[in-house]
């Protein structure tokens, strides 16, 4: 069912590997950059996404990946990391398609069980790609780069 939390998840994913599609031209020393108010080096900054990224899933639909990735794993490359984000970005167009809207996680957190509507998950997953894109495309305009228009209107364009 397309609905408008699929199109979100949709323009999260084109957001991500247009992102990605940027770094893929810095030199090794740009992907080490980093600025202060930031999350890190645009290296860290992306693995943390895309480890989330990976995490929402797991917990969305309680299946662990064998080799998940985790926001202290060392930089991959970018062509990995563009094979994690297809990978989470499809499963969570799946799961937005599924409108978990009513569904109840059990989640433990801390040692405890905790009730947890999967629509946080959900909005988060969004607000937190968001905030790093926009750490990353702020480390590459210090840089002198041109960040990637990732804007909805530019992905609506394309």
């Amino acid at each position: 069912m397309e609905t408008t939390l699929v199109e979100l998840f949709k323009h999260n994913l084109w957001a991500n590997l247009r992102l990605l599609d940027a770094c893929a031209m810095l030199a090794p020393e740009q992907l080490e950059a980093k600025i202060e108010g930031t999350y890190g080096r645009i290296q860290d900054t992306l693995v943390h996404l895309l480890a989330a990224e990976g995490h929402y899933v797991t917990l969305l639909t309680g299946v662990k990946p064998e080799r998940p990735m985790r926001s202290s794993d060392a930089f991959p490359g970018i062509q990995s990391l563009h094979q994690h984000a297809t990978t989470s970005g499809e499963a969570l167009i799946k799961i937005a398609q599924e409108d978990p809207f009513e569904k109840i996680l059990n989640v433990t957190y801390d040692g405890e069980e905790h009730d947890l509507r999967a629509v946080v998950p959900l909005v988060q997953a969004i607000h937190h790609a968001n905030e790093h894109r926009t750490h990353v495309a702020t480390i590459l305009s210090q840089l002198g780069q041109e960040p990637p228009d990732i804007s909805v209107w530019a992905y609506d364009d394309d």
